[in-house]
């Protein structure tokens, strides 16, 4: 019912001996890993389980040949994990960066493996998903969110990760210009809805942290007790801002029975 690990993708193989060779001289207590395996989901940043003598750790890495540095800003992630590490305990905790890339070839960083269910498009067997299940995990997710929101950013450095003054009207305008930048046909209603956020955007509310990415396949469930969060991943997005425009993000992952299949496998 957890993420399996599996086999390393051909061109994406980390080469054992260096790494090894230079976790021996930054990380103490460390002695060997036994085996290194990958994470088959995700793409913005490889995602690698490594068996050390340590226990269990996940290395995260940007892709080979990536060109938009601040997508795989492996410094900015570990920095987010280590301002929550004292403040919100539902995360895996960092063990070490690194951002020199001479060392090795990529920047990466190294955070503890937590184990649990991740639910997907495809429920995992023997897990009972009725409503009234799904229901409780739903309310525990967004009350979660609820607490993210809540973090005192000013009486903590997490203010420090992002720029919240003018954050709605930076969303609006940065998502439109993406669109127009790949827009191949002309579509009328998309040109609506530009048209209609850019006149209806809401005043900046109160600033909290936004984790950007809040869903069920960034969520680590209890195995036991499904309707309880043990961790919360993929904090590449993190930022501070208005916490409506992060309830957005997630409502957006949301569909009904009803919408287009292609909508439901997306999501």
């Amino acid at each position: 019912m957890q993420d399996q690990a599996v086999e390393v993708r051909a061109g994406e193989e980390l080469n054992l001996e260096q790494l090894t060779q230079y976790l021996l001289k930054h990380v103490p207590d460390f002695t060997h890993i036994t085996a290194i395996r990958q994470f088959p989901g995700g793409f913005s940043n490889l995602t690698y389980l490594l068996h050390t003598n340590l226990g269990e750790w996940v290395l995260r890495r940007p892709p080979k040949g990536a060109k938009i540095k601040s997508a795989h800003d492996m410094g900015r992630e570990y920095r987010v994990l280590e301002k929550l590490q004292p403040i919100y305990g539902r995360i895996p905790a960092p063990i070490h960066l690194c951002e020199d890339e001479e060392q090795l070839g990529y920047s990466f960083y190294t955070m503890e493996r937590v184990k649990g269910i991740i639910l997907r498009n495809k429920p995992p067997q023997g897990l009972d998903l009725s409503a009234g299940q799904m229901r409780v995990i739903s309310e525990a997710a967004i009350d979660n969110l609820a607490l993210l929101h809540q973090i005192d950013i000013d009486a903590t450095s997490v203010r420090n990760i992002g720029k919240p003054e003018g954050y709605v009207e930076r969303q609006v305008s940065g998502w439109i210009k993406r669109y127009r930048n790949a827009q191949t046909d002309d579509i009328q209603s998309m040109d609506e809805v530009a048209e209609w956020m850019q006149a209806n955007q809401p005043a900046d509310g109160p600033p909290g942290l936004i984790h950007n990415d809040y869903k069920y396949d960034n969520l680590v469930l209890d195995q036991e007790e499904p309707a309880r969060i043990l961790a919360v991943l993929d904090w590449e997005m993190a930022t501070v801002g208005d916490t409506r425009m992060d309830l957005g993000t997630t409502l957006a992952y949301w569909t009904e029975p009803a919408e287009a299949k292609l909508m439901q496998l997306a999501a």
